[in-house]
């Protein structure tokens, strides 16, 4: 999403239809755009938010089949996203992947209790994100 215009970045209104779409949620542009090259070569629609609050207000527009979520963010974290997401009627549907720094124990079952189907550490690469994703049945 973009900052200024809060328009949802990466958005392709002549994309193909059954695309798969992705919703990268990081506040930083860098990880942003590594994520967002990893996922288009995977086949996927990229799109992005800096926050929960803009990931929500993305999902409302329209929700992602698979979400990549940053624990650490400002207004609102990838948890507090998280669990908003899975509190409303549709929330089920997409495939949440946690990438974050945070690694211990007690941040990986927070995370899978409050609905994420997988976690990967930062930094990732094209096959470890490629190996998770056929793990949750996203992709083949």
């Amino acid at each position: 999403m973009n900052a200024m215009t809060g328009a949802i970045e990466g958005a392709s209104p002549g994309s193909a239809a059954g695309s798969l779409t992705c919703l990268i949620v990081e506040d930083s542009r860098v990880i942003r755009r590594i994520s967002r090259h990893i996922v288009e070569s995977l086949g996927m629609i990229a799109l992005e938010a800096e926050d929960g609050q803009q990931a929500l207000t993305a999902c409302d527009a329209a929700m992602p089949d698979l979400i990549l979520l940053d624990w650490n963010m400002p207004v609102m974290d990838g948890l507090a996203f998280l669990r908003a997401l899975r509190a409303r009627p549709d929330g089920a549907t997409p495939k949440v992947v946690f990438c974050t720094t945070e690694y211990d124990a007690d941040h990986i079952r927070e995370a899978i209790a409050a609905g994420a189907d997988e976690y990967v550490m930062k930094p990732f690469d094209h096959e470890t994100l490629l190996l998770k994703l056929q793990l949750i049945g996203i992709l083949a």
